[in-house]
């Protein structure tokens, strides 16, 4: 089986990725394939931080964009979407390049998982549905480690409670955990040639203040009105845990002030990235490159070269 070669940018929110990504781009004839769990939304553009037509610069770019935020998706809809992206970036003689923050999406469609959808009991689902609600995600969090501590460890990163919900629910109904259903769902092996490319900073209070000031910026462009807009509108679960929305939402129904709405969203950001971090850290086979330490051009011409090589390109 001939691999497909393709390379994926990822690395925690505000370290750089679309820029790195549009650049080997122009240099590769490549085409972006996002992985990022909220710009594929419709309209949530600021608190995505979704890039503007001139960041992209020209560049294609796939699962941006096209779904409405009432509706749901899935890391096995992602897979599925994205594989045809590839085949179809590929078969006109161009570069896959995967970028986003969100890990399990990125490892998803590269680990070549293959996903089987099991029954679904509504009583077991509204039951568990109402016990995380009373529990909170941090107690759900502790239980779940009772019986899969390695689930438990990856949905600590994202805190979703919906993921949360799902994982008990597969224990509870199968008597199989979700790493157990996970091993068994992966696939024999990856479709592709992959080259990682991982953008972080060693001094993480260097990654902190680049994710204060594009809170800061974000503001400037609007993202109160956009928040706005959302909540005026009926909105999927998946939708609604964009970091950037519910963090004004306090100020909106004029709980708190916006000084300190704004100072919430950027800790939570912060946060994110943490748990981002974490999770990418886990995988020996991404290049890193730390953003504090080396200058863009410098980063974008070593990864120029390692692809170069790699790939075996003139």
């Amino acid at each position: 089986m001939i691999m497909q070669n393709i390379v994926a940018v990822i690395g925690p929110t505000a370290s750089g990725k679309t820029a790195l990504s549009v650049e080997l781009a122009k240099r590769f004839s490549g085409e972006i394939i996002s992985a990022d769990s909220m710009q594929i939304y419709k309209t949530m553009d600021i608190a995505t931080a979704k890039p503007t037509e001139e960041e992209k610069q020209g560049i294609p770019h796939h699962l941006m964009d096209f779904l409405d935020p009432c509706e749901e998706f899935s890391v096995a809809r992602f897979c599925e979407l994205a594989k045809n992206a590839v085949t179809d970036i590929s078969g006109r003689g161009n570069l896959p390049i995967v970028t986003g923050g969100t890990g399990l999406y990125v490892d998803a469609l590269l680990g070549d998982m293959q996903f089987e959808e099991t029954e679904v009991d509504p009583v077991l689902r509204t039951s568990i549905t109402a016990d995380v609600e009373e529990k909170g995600v941090d107690k759900t969090l502790e239980y779940i480690r009772t019986f899969d501590p390695a689930s438990a460890e990856r949905l600590s990163v994202g805190r979703n409670p919906k993921r949360l919900i799902r994982c008990i629910e597969v224990y509870l109904s199968t008597g199989m955990t979700q790493t157990q259903l996970n091993e068994k769902q992966a696939g024999s092996g990856s479709a592709y040639q992959a080259i990682k490319i991982g953008l972080t900073a060693r001094d993480r209070e260097f990654l902190y203040e680049r994710i204060n000031r594009r809170v800061d910026l974000m503001m400037e462009n609007g993202l109160l009105e956009e928040a706005r807009r959302f909540y005026q509108q009926q909105s999927g679960d998946t939708a609604c845990a964009a970091i950037g929305y519910k963090e004004l939402l306090p100020y909106l129904s004029g709980e708190l002030s916006l000084d300190i709405c704004v100072a919430n969203l950027k800790r939570a950001t912060r946060r994110y990235a943490k748990r981002q971090m974490t999770w990418f850290k886990r995988d020996e086979s991404i290049r890193w490159f730390n953003i504090d330490e080396q200058s863009f051009d410098e980063i974008l011409s070593e990864a120029t070269d390692m692809i170069t090589k790699e790939f075996h390109y003139e």
